[in-house]
C-alpha cells in the first residue's frame, strides 16, 4: 500500500510542472502600442511592424496608447485602414491627447478609452504651408471624421464640429471655434467608453486583468527615420546637402563640402526608405545623381552631366516625400534657403584667409611681364608679303606691320604676295596670292 502511495505521489509531482506549463500557455496576451509625436509615415510603417508582431504572437487585443497634436492626414487613413484590416481586436486609450489626425485614429479602433486630462478633438485639415485646403477635400476628410464616430457608436455630429469651425454645437462651443473634448465632456457626452486613471484599470474593464503585456516601443532606426522623414527637417538636410553640393561644384577637387553633401542627402533618403517613402526608382534616381555629381566634381566645368545629376536628385527628392505637393514645397524651400545660405558663406568668407584656399587669387599682370593673346581676326582676307621664306612658317608684312604666320600649302619664297585665309587664335594661316 505504501508503495502505491509512493508511486501516485511520484506521478504527482512530475505532472505538476506540466500543468503550470499549461496554464501559463493558456494566459491571453495584449500589446500595448506607443503611438506617440506627430502622425507621419514613419509612425505608420512603425505600427505595421507592431499590429504583426501582436498578430504572429497570437495577441488577444492591441491597446494604443495616444498622446498625439496630430499630423499628414494621408498617412491617418492608412493606419486607419490598418486598424480595421487588423484580425486582433485594436482599442484606444488617449493618455494626454489626440488631437487631429489623432482624433481620427482613435476614433477609428473598436472602443475609445480616456485617461483623466486628457483631450480630444480640433481636426480641421490644413495644407503643407499651413493653409485652409479647398471645399472638396474638406467635405471629404468631414465625411471621414463623421464615418470612424458613427462605427463607433459616437455621435458624428460631434466629430464633424470638430473639423469644421462653422458647426455650433449648444453649451460646448460657437460657429467661430472648433470642438476640443475634455475627458469630463467627452464622458458626459458619450464621446468616451470609459475614463480610467490606469491601464491596470482598463485591462480590467477588458476582462484582461490577467493578460501577459508586450510593450512595443519605435527602435532607434524608427525613431531616426520619424525624426529625418519631419517635413522642417528633411527641408534643412536637403538645404544643408544642396548648399554643399554648390560649393564643391564651384571649388575644385573633393573635399570637406562634398563629403557633408554625401551625409545630408544619405540621412534624408536613408530616412525616407526606412519609412518606407522612397521604392526602388527613387533609391537609382539618388545613387544615378551622386554618381554623375561626382564625375561633375571630377571633371572641370560645369555641364550635361551636372545639370542631369542635379535634375535626378530633384526627381528623387519629389518622389520620395509623403506627397508631390510637399516635395515641390520642400525642394522649393530648400533651393531658396540654400542660395541665401551659399551667398552668406561667400560674403563672410571672403575677407578670411580661407577665400584664398576656395577661389584662385593669384592674376598675371602685364607689370609682371604676362601678355594675353592678341586678336587676329581683323587680318582675314588681307593681303601682304613674304619677308621670310615660309616652311611652312615664317614672317609677313601686312601694313607694315610684321606677323609671325603659317603658310596653308608648301614653300613660299621671300617676296611673295600672301593672302590671309584663317585665325586661329594666335595662328594666322595665309595662302600664295
Amino acid at each position: 500500500m505504501a508503495r502505491k502511495l509512493l508511486i501516485v505521489l511520484i506521478m504527482l509531482l512530475l505532472l505538476a510542472p506540466l500543468k503550470t506549463v499549461q496554464a501559463t500557455e493558456t494566459l491571453p496576451m495584449v500589446y500595448v502600442v506607443e503611438l506617440t509625436g506627430t502622425v507621419d509615415p514613419g509612425l505608420y510603417r512603425f505600427l505595421q511592424r507592431a499590429f504583426q508582431e501582436a498578430k504572429e504572437a497570437g495577441s488577444s487585443a492591441i491597446i494604443l496608447e495616444i498622446d498625439t497634436p496630430g499630423g499628414i492626414v494621408e498617412t491617418a487613413m492608412q493606419i486607419k485602414k490598418l486598424i480595421y484590416s487588423s484580425s486582433v481586436p485594436v482599442y484606444a486609450y488617449v493618455r494626454h491627447s489626440a488631437l487631429s489626425a489623432g482624433a481620427y485614429i482613435a476614433l477609428s479602433c473598436r472602443k475609445l478609452y480616456m485617461a483623466p486630462g486628457s483631450t480630444i478633438g480640433a481636426a480641421e485639415i490644413k495644407s503643407f504651408t499651413g493653409e485652409r485646403v479647398d471645399e472638396k477635400t474638406f467635405s471629404a476628410w468631414e465625411a471621414e471624421m463623421r464615418t470612424v464616430a458613427q462605427n463607433q457608436g459616437k455621435d458624428p455630429q460631434l466629430a464633424a464640429a470638430m473639423v469644421r469651425r462653422e458647426i455650433a454645437i449648444e453649451g460646448l462651443v460657437n460657429d467661430r471655434q472648433l470642438l476640443t473634448l475634455t475627458t469630463q465632456e467627452a464622458e458626459e457626452l458619450n464621446f468616451t467608453d470609459g475614463v480610467f486613471v490606469s491601464r491596470e484599470e482598463l485591462l480590467a474593464k477588458l476582462n484582461l486583468q490577467d493578460a501577459e503585456l508586450t510593450e512595443i516601443t519605435p527602435s532607434p532606426a524608427e525613431r531616426l527615420a520619424r525624426l529625418i522623414t519631419n517635413p522642417v527637417v528633411a527641408t534643412l538636410l536637403l538645404v544643408i546637402g544642396l548648399a554643399a553640393m554648390v560649393i564643391e561644384v564651384i571649388t575644385a577637387g573633393f573635399g570637406a563640402a562634398g563629403i557633408i553633401s554625401i551625409i545630408a542627402f544619405t540621412l534624408y533618403f536613408g530616412g525616407h526608405i526606412i519609412a518606407g517613402l522612397a521604392g526602388n526608382e527613387v533609391i537609382i534616381l539618388f545613387i544615378l545623381g551622386i554618381i554623375l555629381l561626382l564625375i561633375e566634381v571630377v571633371v572641370p566645368g560645369f555641364g550635361i552631366i551636372g545639370i542631369a545629376g542635379i535634375i535626378s536628385l530633384c526627381a528623387s527628392i519629389i518622389l520620395s516625400a509623403a506627397t508631390t505637393a510637399e516635395g515641390l514645397i520642400m525642394l522649393v524651400t530648400a533651393l531658396l534657403l540654400a542660395a541665401a545660405v551659399v551667398a552668406v558663406l561667400f560674403r563672410c568668407l571672403k575677407p578670411s584667409p580661407i577665400w584664398s584656399k576656395i577661389v584662385l587669387q593669384h592674376a598675371e599682370t602685364k607689370e609682371q611681364g604676362y601678355v594675353g593673346a592678341s586678336d587676329y581676326s581683323h587680318l582675314v582676307g588681307q593681303v601682304g608679303e613674304a619677308l621670310t621664306p615660309l616652311r611652312p612658317a615664317g614672317t609677313v608684312e601686312i601694313d607694315g606691320q610684321r606677323f609671325d604666320v603659317v603658310s596653308e600649302g608648301g614653300f613660299i619664297a621671300p617676296g611673295t604676295t600672301v593672302n590671309v585665309v584663317k585665325v586661329e587664335g594666335a595662328r594666322i594661316v595665309v595662302r600664295k596670292n
